[in-house]
């Protein structure tokens, strides 16, 4: 295997899929050896592909409030790793962003899963990141979230934080009241804070 951070390199090199991204090819990850937990998404909006930092917008901002983490904490890579499943921005459809393109998952996600060494904890946001984490299911993504607390396991699903995604946590109250606060207690354990 490679060491990690020729690895690291290659990835965000990576210009696979130039001839299709709206916006061309901007590797958007955060990875270090020795994080504790991973963050798998989906793909980067625009404004991440801008800025170059993962979840560096509304989506991320709820993401750590759930998770009840520092701005710090969330971007120290020793400490989190963010790896969505598809690393550059997709373009958007009728619906929003389009899915992640396959070429990331495929091409780099298995190594570089293999170099993190450490994890406790794996935040599995979005359909195509539960898909390849947890396997394919006829359960539905709500199913899933809800099942997750009694089942327990070191691999979290969760919806997606972003403000799109409204009307989900208004018709499920139960996520914040109850999914939350074990939500909060995971990551406290996984990171070894005290509180």
């Amino acid at each position: 295997m490679k060491p990690f951070t020729s690895l690291l390199a290659e990835v965000r090199d990576c210009k696979r899929c130039e001839a299709v991204l709206p916006l061309g090819p901007r590797p958007v990850l955060q990875i270090h050896p020795d994080a504790k937990i991973l963050i798998a998404g989906q793909a980067p909006g625009r404004k991440v592909h801008e800025t170059g930092i993962p979840f560096d917008d509304a989506s991320g901002k709820r993401l750590r409030e759930w998770m009840g983490v520092s701005r710090e904490t969330f971007y120290d890579p020793k400490q989190i790793a963010i790896l969505p499943m598809g690393f550059c921005y997709p373009g958007t459809g009728k619906s929003g962003d389009l899915p992640p393109r396959p070429e990331c998952a495929e091409a780099w996600r298995a190594q570089l899963l293999a170099g993190l060494k450490q994890l406790a904890l794996t935040l599995v946001i979005g359909q195509y990141a539960q898909n390849y984490h947890l396997g394919k299911s006829k359960r539905t993504l709500t199913e899933r979230v809800k099942a997750w607390p009694g089942e327990g396991g070191a691999i979290v699903p969760l919806p997606h934080p972003s403000p799109r995604n409204n009307m989900w946590l208004r018709r499920n109250p139960w996520f914040e009241e109850d999914g939350l606060p074990q939500l909060r207690m995971r990551v406290r354990d996984a990171l070894g804070c005290s509180q």
